[in-house]
């Protein structure tokens, strides 16, 4: 897969298969989207995933959002699935074009779409006016075959970003990974560290996530740990460490059962699968020693029994 960052950038002359959304955290609703396309793919038909990137818009309102997945996450998810995957950020330039300009001059003069592949809900162009009925009229028009793919349900609710986000920050982990249909994971570059987990007898993999990356409530996780083409069982800890720490910086730290190999500079990927506890400040670094000892142990059953 390749993956463009702005709209512009993109030159392939083949037909496309394309979908487009926000796609943040692609969940089962979108995947079904990235499915459809990948089913008209071949080799006169690329498959493209064109996402809009609202963090640049958000940051020109003042808004602070989070995301569920970072560019460079989609990417890593994508990578087996699609041809491209087109970032568009959206700027003036992209949120004022009128609905028909994207049609003719993005859908079809830039990504020569043969396949349109959108969710009922799917609006574009100056003031939202571009939507699924839009884009039918002119299917005949421009010769492409338009899919509307209904919305993925959960009970009587719609899979959506925004009911993810809402399960993330309540801390229901397992739900979040009920909608995704896969664990929600951060990926990030293993960093030095102080040491102390190996001082105390369990050495951690520490990750930075992104600035602009949404994460559950601070506390310990059970959770897995993919890096280089293997898959870990352990327990980690998203939060500042009050007890050892002050500086207030939120990292993910994470202490794997059956590894003793350094991964500084891999990038690895936490799945986070259950909520353990909250993070909490202890008295004394024996108090947390004794405390971890025992969430590795519930970590440890956690693995027997889903095994």
């Amino acid at each position: 897969m390749q993956y463009i960052r702005g709209m512009e950038s993109y030159h392939d002359p083949a037909y496309t298969a394309i979908t487009l959304g926000k796609f943040d955290g692609l969940h089962r609703g979108h995947l079904k989207l990235v499915e459809r396309v990948q089913s008209y793919a071949g080799t006169e038909v690329k498959s493209v995933v064109f996402s809009f990137d609202m963090l640049p818009f958000f940051k020109e309102k003042g808004l602070k959002k989070k995301n569920l997945m970072t560019s460079e996450e989609k990417t890593l998810f994508l990578e087996d699935k699609v041809d491209y995957l087109v970032e568009c950020p959206f700027v003036e330039e992209v949120y004022t074009m009128e609905a028909e300009d994207f049609i003719r001059d993005i859908l079809i003069g830039k990504f020569h779409a043969k396949y349109v592949v959108v969710g009922t809900d799917f609006r574009f162009g100056h003031n939202k006016r571009g939507d699924i009925h839009m884009l039918k009229e002119y299917e005949a028009v421009y010769g492409y075959r338009l899919d509307v793919i209904p919305k993925e349900m959960y009970g009587d609710r719609e899979i959506s970003s925004t009911f993810i986000k809402e399960e993330m920050a309540k801390g229901n982990i397992e739900l979040v990974e009920t909608l995704l249909g896969r664990p929600y994971f951060i990926a990030g570059s293993v960093k030095h560290g102080k040491a102390l987990g190996r001082k105390l007898g369990f050495p951690t993999m520490n990750i930075l996530p992104a600035e602009e990356k949404m994460l559950p409530p601070n506390g310990v996780y059970i959770c897995n740990v993919f890096s280089e083409g293997n898959v870990y069982a352990g327990i980690g800890n998203v939060g500042c460490r009050p007890t050892v720490s002050d500086d207030n910086i939120t990292t993910i730290e994470t202490f794997l059962f059956d590894y003793e190999e350094q991964a500084y500079g891999q990038q690895i990927e936490v799945r986070l699968r259950k909520f353990v506890r909250e993070e909490q400040k202890f008295s004394s670094v024996e108090e947390l020693q004794q405390r971890v000892n025992q969430d590795i142990e519930t970590g440890k059953q956690y693995f027997e029994n889903v095994q």
